[in-house]
C-alpha cells in the first residue's frame, strides 16, 4: 500500500463539507495536538489528488449539503499559477480547430465529394471527443439542429449524445466502492461487464438491485472537474478579451460563460442531479405523459448515481416510435407543453434536452433523462417573457420594445424610438402572415441581425433559455419538418392570460383588449379560442379571474368601458324595438310611414354569438358553471355603483333625445301644411 503526505489541507475545507464519499481514501488524519494535519492517499493518482484539492476551493464554506459550486475566482487563482499547463492545453484546443479550417478551404477550392464531407464529418466528432466535455457539449447542441447541420455531420455529432470512448471499467468499479462504500458485486444483484452508453460527464450500466428493481447506474468520469475547470477559465478569457477588443460586443459573455459553467459543475455531482430530478418529478411528474425515474438514494453518491431504468426509443427514431404505436408528433407536443410550464410557469427547466435525454416509452409516455444541467428562471422574467410572446404574436412592436427592457435585453434609459419600427421591418417577415408561421429559429436570427445596429445585449439567464428551446425545436423539426413550437406554445399563453391573477399579466390583457379606448371583440375571441386548445384549461377559473379583476381597483377602466358599451348598446336596443312598435301601430290606423333607418349594434351583438359559440365548443363547458357568479355580483359594490351609471346613462339619453325630437323640432312650413303622414323620430343620437 503507497501512503502518500499531501499539502496542508486547505482552510475552506473541513471535515463537514468534504466533497467525497466517507469510503473515499482521502481523509484527515489528526494525532496529537500541534500535530500539523495530512492527506492520505491510498491508491490514488497525481492527478485524482489535483482534482480533489481543486473541488474542495470549490465548495463555499458555508454550504452544508456538501454540493459542488463554481467558483471563478477559485479557478482563476488556481491555473494563474499553472501557466505551461494553460499553454499547453490552449495549443491543444486551437490546432485541431485551424487544421480543420484549413482541410475545409482546401475542400472547397478542389470540390466536396460525399466522401470528403463524411471525412470532415467523422473529423468533427473525433475532435470534439478529444477536446472534453466543454467541446462534446457544443457538438451535442448541434446534433439537434438539422436546419443548420447537413445530414452527414448530423449522423456523426449525433454519436456524441451517448456514443463516447468508454473509461476503464476498473476505475469505474473503484468510484463505486468509494462513493458507496462496498464492492460493486455486493451492492448490485447484477451489473452489465461493460457500459451501455458514454457520454461526456460519465458512463452508464445496466443493473438490478438485490430487491429486484432494474437499474441505470451512471458513474463520473475521471479527472472531469479539472478539465471542465481549465476549460472554463481558458473560454471565460477569450470571452474577456472578446469584449475588451470588439467594442460592438455589448452582451456579457463572461457572465454568459460562467452561467454555462455553473451549470456543468452543478451536473458534475450526481447528488444534486439527484436532488433535481426529484424537483423536476414533483414540478412535472403530473402532467399526462410525462415520466421522470425514481432515484435510489441508498445507492447515491458524488461520483454514481443510481436510478430507475427507463426502456425507450430516442425522439430522433419517429419510424421506431411509430412501430411500437406511439405518435411522435403527440410526443414532441408534450414536450413542448413541459417546456412551457418549465420555462413560463415554475421557472425550473432543463437546460439540455438532447434526444439522448428524451425518450418515447413503449406506453406512450415522454420520459426525461439526466437532470443534471438546469437552471432557473426568476418570475419576474417569466411573466416578461410571456407579455413579450403576447405583443410579438399580435404584432405590438411598441410593447415589444418595452419587453426588451424588463427583459434585460435593452438598458432603461435607451431610446427605443428607431428600435420599434427596426421591430417591424424584422419581425413582420419572420412571422409571415399568422402565428402557425412563427419559428424561434427565425425569430432569433432577425433578432441577431438588430444586435449589431442597437445597443442590445444578452443577459445570462438567457442564454441557457434559448439554447433549450432551439434545442427542442431542432429534435421537433427531425420529426416534422413544419413543427412550429410558439404555435403550439400559444394555448397556453393565452390560458395563462385569461387565468393568471398576477398584476403583469392583467395588465398585458388590458393593453391586449382595448386600444385607444375601444374593446377589440376579435382579440377576445382569438384568446378564447386558442385557449381551450390548452390541456389543463378551467373555464370555471377564467370566470372567477375574470370577475376578481373586474371589480378590483385595478378593473376601474374595464368597467367604465363595459358601462358606456352597455349604455350605448340597451339605448340603441330599446329604441329600436319602440320604433317598431310605433311603426306597427301606425301601419294598422292605415297610415303612411317612412321607416327611418335603425342603427343596432349589430357588430356587438355578432361578437357576442361567436363568443357564447366558442365557450360552448370548450371541453368542460357548463352554463351551470356561472350561476354561482351571479351571487358573487349581486353583493359587490362595484356592481351596484354600474347599475346605477348604466340607468343614469340611458336616462340621459331619453331625456336628450326627447329634448332634441319634441322641444326643439321646428320645421313645419305654412305653405306646405304636412300631408296626413305620421313623422316619426330618428332612431339615433
Amino acid at each position: 500500500m503507497n501512503v502518500k503526505t499531501a499539502p496542508p489541507m486547505p482552510a475552506s475545507l473541513d471535515s463537514e463539507h468534504m466533497p467525497f464519499g466517507s469510503a473515499g481514501r482521502l481523509h484527515e488524519v489528526r494525532e496529537l495536538e500541534g500535530v500539523t494535519p495530512t492527506l492520505v492517499v491510498d491508491d490514488a493518482t497525481t492527478a485524482e489528488l489535483e482534482e480533489r484539492l481543486l473541488l474542495a476551493d470549490l465548495v463555499p464554506p458555508d454550504e452544508t449539503d456538501g454540493a459542488l459550486r463554481y467558483n471563478a475566482d477559485a479557478i482563476a487563482a488556481h491555473y494563474q499559477q499553472q501557466p505551461l499547463q494553460v499553454w499547453g492545453r490552449v495549443l491543444k484546443i486551437f490546432f485541431p480547430f485551424i487544421t480543420f479550417g484549413l482541410i475545409w478551404w482546401w475542400n472547397t477550392r478542389v470540390g466536396f465529394s460525399e466522401r470528403k464531407h463524411q471525412q470532415q464529418a467523422v473529423r468533427l466528432r473525433q475532435m470534439l471527443t478529444r477536446l472534453g466535455p466543454a467541446f462534446i457539449k457544443v457538438g451535442q447542441a448541434l446534433s439537434t439542429r438539422p436546419d443548420l447541420v447537413p445530414p452527414a455531420y448530423l449522423e456523426e455529432l449525433t454519436r456524441l449524445q451517448d456514443q463516447l470512448p468508454p473509461f476503464d471499467n476498473a476505475i469505474a468499479y473503484r468510484f463505486i466502492e468509494e462513493e458507496l462504500g462496498d464492492a460493486p458485486n455486493l451492492i448490485y444483484a447484477e451489473l452489465t461487464e461493460s457500459p451501455i452508453a458514454a457520454a461526456s460527464l460519465g458512463q452508464v450500466y445496466r443493473g438490478r438491485l438485490k430487491t429486484g428493481e432494474e437499474v441505470a447506474v451512471k458513474v463520473q468520469r475521471p479527472g472531469l472537474a479539472q478539465s471542465i475547470a481549465l476549460d472554463t477559465y481558458i473560454l471565460r478569457g477569450l470571452a474577456a478579451l472578446a469584449m475588451r477588443f470588439f467594442k460592438q460586443i455589448r452582451s456579457d459573455l463572461v457572465a454568459i460563460m460562467d452561467e454555462f459553467a455553473a451549470r456543468i459543475f452543478e451536473e458534475m455531482d450526481y447528488n444534486q442531479e439527484g436532488r433535481n430530478a426529484e424537483r423536476f418529478a414533483q414540478l412535472y411528474g403530473h402532467m399526462k405523459d410525462v415520466y421522470v425515474p425514481k432515484i435510489y438514494w441508498e445507492y447515491t453518491g458524488r461520483r454514481v448515481l443510481t436510478m430507475e431504468w427507463i426502456t425507450g426509443i430516442k425522439l430522433t427514431q419517429p419510424e421506431a416510435i411509430r412501430a411500437q404505436g406511439t405518435d411522435a408528433s403527440y410526443l414532441i407536443e408534450v414536450g413542448v407543453q413541459c417546456s412551457l410550464r418549465q420555462l413560463l410557469e415554475y421557472g425550473f427547466f432543463h437546460a439540455d434536452p438532447h434526444p439522448g435525454n428524451l425518450l418515447a416509452t413503449p406506453d406512450g409516455k415522454l420520459a426525461y433523462l439526466d437532470f443534471g444541467m438546469m437552471s432557473e428562471v426568476k418570475p419576474a422574467q417569466r411573466y416578461g417573457l410571456i407579455e413579450a410572446i403576447v405583443h410579438l404574436v399580435n404584432r405590438d412592436f411598441e410593447g415589444l420594445a418595452r419587453d426588451y427592457v424588463n427583459l434585460e435585453f435593452l438598458t432603461p434609459d435607451t431610446d427605443l424610438t428607431p428600435i420599434i419600427p427596426a421591430f417591424a421591418t424584422v419581425f413582420n417577415d419572420a412571422l409571415g402572415t399568422s402565428v402557425a408561421e412563427i419559428n424561434i429559429k427565425s425569430i432569433t436570427d432577425q433578432l441577431s441581425s438588430l444586435m449589431y445596429e442597437f445597443p442590445f445585449r444578452v443577459p445570462a439567464y438567457y442564454a441557457l433559455i434559448i439554447r433549450s428551446l432551439v434545442t427542442l425545436e431542432g429534435i421537433a423539426i427531425n420529426v416534422d419538418p413544419e413543427f412550429k413550437v410558439l404555435s403550439k406554445a400559444y394555448p397556453y399563453v393565452a390560458k395563462r392570460l385569461l387565468t393568471d391573477p398576477a398584476p403583469q399579466l392583467r395588465a398585458s390583457l388590458k393593453d391586449l383588449l382595448f386600444k385607444d379606448g375601444s374593446f377589440r371583440w376579435n382579440r377576445l375571441e382569438n384568446l378564447l379560442r386558442n385557449a381551450r386548445g390548452s390541456t389543463d384549461y378551467d373555464l370555471s377559473q377564467v370566470v372567477d379571474q375574470t370577475l376578481d379583476y373586474l371589480f378590483s381597483d385595478r378593473g376601474d377602466l374595464i368597467r367604465r368601458q363595459i358601462v358606456e358599451e352597455a349604455v350605448k348598446g340597451l339605448d340603441l336596443f330599446g329604441n329600436a324595438t319602440l320604433n317598431n312598435i310605433r311603426y306597427g301601430f301606425a301601419e294598422r290606423l292605415g297610415l303612411t310611414v317612412n321607416r327611418a333607418t335603425v342603427t343596432t349594434d349589430q357588430p356587438t351583438l355578432e361578437h357576442l354569438k361567436r363568443i357564447w359559440g366558442i365557450l360552448k365548443e370548450t371541453q368542460g363547458f357548463d352554463p351551470a358553471q356561472l350561476l354561482p357568479a351571479i351571487p358573487k355580483l349581486l353583493f359587490k359594490p362595484e356592481a351596484h355603483q354600474m347599475g346605477q351609471q348604466i340607468a343614469g346613462g340611458l336616462a340621459q339619453r331619453a331625456i336628450a333625445r326627447f329634448i332634441r325630437e319634441f322641444l326643439l323640432t321646428s320645421d313645419a312650413d305654412p305653405a306646405n301644411p304636412p300631408s296626413k303622414q305620421l313623422r316619426l323620430p330618428a332612431a339615433h343620437l
